[in-house]
């Protein structure tokens, strides 16, 4: 089976996937009255699960929405112990090294991951486990706030694969790993 981690994340011109204060707001700076997707739902079209860090499932669940995911949800905590009721059989709890948890996840037929979370898309990074990353930046300047990436034990070489621009502004690049 063909195995892929993917990121797909909006960021700042400065590279933040949230302000100063943990708010995403700013997400939402250019107006999108057709709600365009920006292919967003191609992209969960190829996915068989997702695999996030506690604080983005926090930050989920505080949508004014109902649950937004149909594939399974893996969140990587230590201090959630448990899922809420009405998430039951829809997201699950996970911890340990990050390759111990890709085996155990393609044991169960997951394959393609959608890896979403600032520390999480991090220490996938830091363990050279990300193989596709697409981008969105929103032309803005935070000035501060929680980069999507940091310090790296060596070079990672990426090739570009694409690049699109959505509402006359918004820029997207869709990289693959350079193996």
């Amino acid at each position: 089976m063909n195995k892929k981690n993917s990121i797909f994340i909006a960021t700042s011109i400065d590279g933040y996937i949230a302000d100063k204060n943990g708010g995403i707001d700013w997400l939402h700076a250019i107006p999108n009255p057709d709600h365009e997707d920006m292919g967003y739902g191609a992209f969960m079209n190829e996915i068989d699960a997702l695999l996030m860090g506690r604080r983005t499932f926090e930050t989920v669940l505080g949508f004014d929405m109902d649950w937004p995911y149909d594939k399974p949800v893996f969140v990587l905590s230590h201090q959630i112990k448990v899922i809420p009721k009405h998430l039951k059989d829809k997201v699950f709890l996970c911890k340990g090294l990050l390759n111990e948890l890709l085996e155990q996840l393609h044991k169960k037929g997951f394959y393609r991951l959608y890896i979403d979370g600032g520390t999480t898309i991090r220490g996938f990074l830091k363990e050279d486990l990300i193989d596709e990353m697409i981008l969105t930046t929103i032309p803005i300047l935070l000035g501060g706030g929680a980069p999507l990436f940091s310090e790296l034990p060596c070079e990672l070489k990426f090739d570009l694969m694409e690049t699109k621009t959505y509402l006359n502004q918004i820029t997207q690049h869709h990289y693959k790993r350079k193996k």
